[in-house]
């Protein structure tokens, strides 16, 4: 698995770097000498719908409805050597089905701080320092099973810190970066999490009748090598592709291992305020293991990691204030 993860981001990263100068945002560089500090605020709300109702419905089926509310904050300055982008995202979906209780569908947490320098107004390479914060709101459970949660807030919790150089022809549009110091934090804050092992993080020791004598680890630190490429590029008319990729190998642990988080999503306007959405988000990271049952009642084996991936579809409204 590993072996065909570093292939395929190779290749993948080729393909992203070779892009034709017609996704590139035309960008004039100020005429004058002096280019005046700008501060711009943008916030957007959303909130997209799906709902399917059958009566007499010789096919079948079962009448669901799902909802997916999100609210994103940019706050970005620039003045023409140095670029600061900071963005803060809440996103939280659910879905409900006849005859099955209400069950969580996308759930998020993030907040992200970019800051650059460039050393002449002429050179599209920034001097670069980069963090970002991720975790969720609510408990994740594995259904139907809502006894015991698999996931809860700050854990797990991701935290990446790191330096190093940013390329951007437009850099709020395109933006490639590379860090080769990046210090990358599990949180696990939940006890029984925690104990178990869950996320990566070093499990518990229990004694022969179940007493735990260690706890189990609440933070899991690494450093390692952070690569990103994102842009967002108009493809026909009232149609948006926004591409975000990002590539994490630890120096100690495994090192050519990626962890990998690769999101598209194809934006449809329809007026200022109705859109569609369709997105894909794809996750690998091999220090969360799945598990399977055992051939002892009660109890799981670990699997290994697997890929991960969310395919959205959603029709809405979006206001810009």
């Amino acid at each position: 698995m590993k072996s065909v993860l570093l292939i395929l981001a190779c290749f993948f990263f080729q393909i992203i770097n070779a892009q034709p100068d017609s996704l590139f945002i035309k960008h004039e560089e100020p005429k004058d000498d002096f280019v005046k500090p700008l501060w711009v605020q943008k916030n957007k709300a959303s909130f997209d719908l799906s709902e399917v109702t059958f009566v007499n419905w010789n096919s079948g089926g079962s009448n669901s409805i799902s909802g997916l509310v999100g609210i994103e904050s940019l706050a970005n300055y620039s003045d023409g050597f140095f670029n600061w982008r900071n963005k803060a995202l809440v996103r939280y979906g659910i879905n409900k089905q006849e005859k099955r209780e209400i069950r969580k569908t996308d759930d998020l947490f993030e907040i992200s701080s970019n800051l650059g320098y460039k050393p002449n107004k002429l050179s599209n390479w920034f001097y670069s320092a980069r963090l970002n914060f991720r975790t969720q709101l609510a408990n994740g459970y594995k259904y139907p099973d809502k006894e015991t949660p698999i996931s809860r807030f700050m854990a797990p919790g991701y935290l990446f810190f790191g330096g190093g150089m940013e390329y951007g022809k437009n850099i709020d549009k395109i933006s490639f970066y590379f860090s080769p110091i990046t210090l990358k934090a599990t949180f696990v804050l939940d006890e029984d999490l925690a104990n178990a092992g869950s996320f990566g993080v070093k499990p518990a020791v229990f004694d022969s009748e179940g007493n735990v004598i260690v706890e189990g680890e609440r933070v899991r630190r690494e450093m390692g090598i952070l690569m990103t490429n994102s842009y967002e590029v108009p493809i026909a008319q009232n149609v948006g592709l926004k591409h975000q990729v990002s590539m994490y190998t630890d120096y100690i642990n495994n090192f050519g291992n990626l962890d990998l988080d690769w999101r598209i999503d194809f934006d449809f306007k329809v007026n200022n305020f109705i859109r569609a959405t369709l997105g894909s988000h794809l996750r690998y990271d091999d220090d969360v293991k799945t598990k399977e049952p055992s051939d002892i009642e009660g109890e799981f084996d670990e699997a290994g990691a697997k890929v991960q991936w969310k395919q959205f579809l959603g029709v809405g409204f979006a206001v810009d204030f």
